[in-house]
């Protein structure tokens, strides 16, 4: 009987056949008793067969030995179940007692050659139990899922022992043996104590020190203002020089040789006179001459001397 509800999946179900299963599990008696397991498929070859050899005294033949059976079952083309393995022998008369069966299709090709089988699933008999080997898919589903549990279970552990301060950095302490009734004045000194010693020993490996730190506090308060950009700085802080970035000087010379004269232009008189300051010389009320116009009379000269008639 198996030892979980019908409602489970294959993989997760392990079958125990009847009690009343009579001659116990041996070589010829491995498939019926693989045949009374809900992993058994009653479409199979292997119930055409067992149904054959009950009703037709001709093909009882093939039910006496195993091999017999699976004779007879390389000879047609479906579904079938086989032993792929027996149990190995790991002494005189003493064997593993595990049992592989696979359930497979078979088809068959041309004369002389090898049938085509297709594998769909192992099972394997370990004393009276019957268990379906699990996909290789399930597997690393598994396996992976045993790995996001173990790291889930390592990160808020490895959080819970490290601190850390601006003095001594991340420090990783030792889960606390001291009990509830403990002094707490030991445990405090123990701890002043624990990290004085912590910071001894960053000090021999040549990691900062609380002095280091509060040093570089008082850099930053005092001259934290001043930063770097594309040119170097030399110096020290409070009195940084800024040195060359490092281009190619330009010959002045031979630029200046190479650069072209400049024209030289007149010069255009941008004064306006003002009406104002300017004084005034008679000219600016003469109309133009009109050509054609009407012009000044002038007068005939008459002659000097009358002359008289004698």
């Amino acid at each position: 009987m198996a030892t979980s509800s019908r409602s489970d999946p294959l993989d997760e179900i392990r079958f125990t056949g009847p009690v009343e299963f009579e001659g116990g599990i041996h070589n010829n008696s491995v498939l019926y008793y693989f045949a009374t397991s809900p992993f058994y498929d009653k479409t199979s070859n292997n119930e055409v067969l067992f149904q054959q050899g009950l009703n037709n005294p001709n093909m009882m033949q093939f039910l006496a030995t195993r091999e017999a059976f699976e004779g007879r079952l390389r000879t047609m083309s479906g579904l079938e179940f086989i032993v792929a393995q027996e149990p190995a022998e790991t002494g005189p008369g003493a064997g593993t007692g595990v049992w592989v069966i696979n359930k497979q299709t078979r088809r068959k090709r041309r004369e002389g050659e090898e049938d085509e089988i297709s594998v769909h699933s192992v099972y394997y008999i370990v004393g009276e139990h019957i268990h379906m080997a699990p996909s290789f898919a399930d597997i690393m589903s598994a396996r992976l899922a045993t790995i996001c549990s173990f790291v889930s279970n390592i990160l808020p552990s490895s959080a819970s022992v490290q601190t850390w301060s601006p003095s001594t950095g991340r420090v990783y302490n030792q889960p606390s043996t001291t009990t509830t009734g403990s002094n707490p004045v030991k445990a405090i000194t123990g701890s002043t104590q624990q990290q004085s010693q912590e910071s001894r020993q960053r000090s021999d490996v040549g990691l900062p020190t609380t002095r280091d730190f509060e040093e570089a506090l008082f850099i930053h308060e005092q001259y934290g203002d001043q930063y770097m950009d594309e040119n170097p700085i030399t110096g020290r802080p409070g009195e940084f020089h800024l040195s060359s970035t490092g281009r190619a000087k330009v010959n002045l010379s031979a630029a200046a040789a190479a650069k072209p004269l400049p024209v030289k232009l007149p010069t255009i008189n941008t004064k306006l006179d003002s009406p104002l300051t300017s004084k005034p010389t008679g000219k600016e009320t003469k109309s133009p001459k009109t050509p054609g116009g009407p012009g000044k009379l002038k007068r005939r000269k008459s002659s000097k001397a009358a002359v008289t008639p004698s």
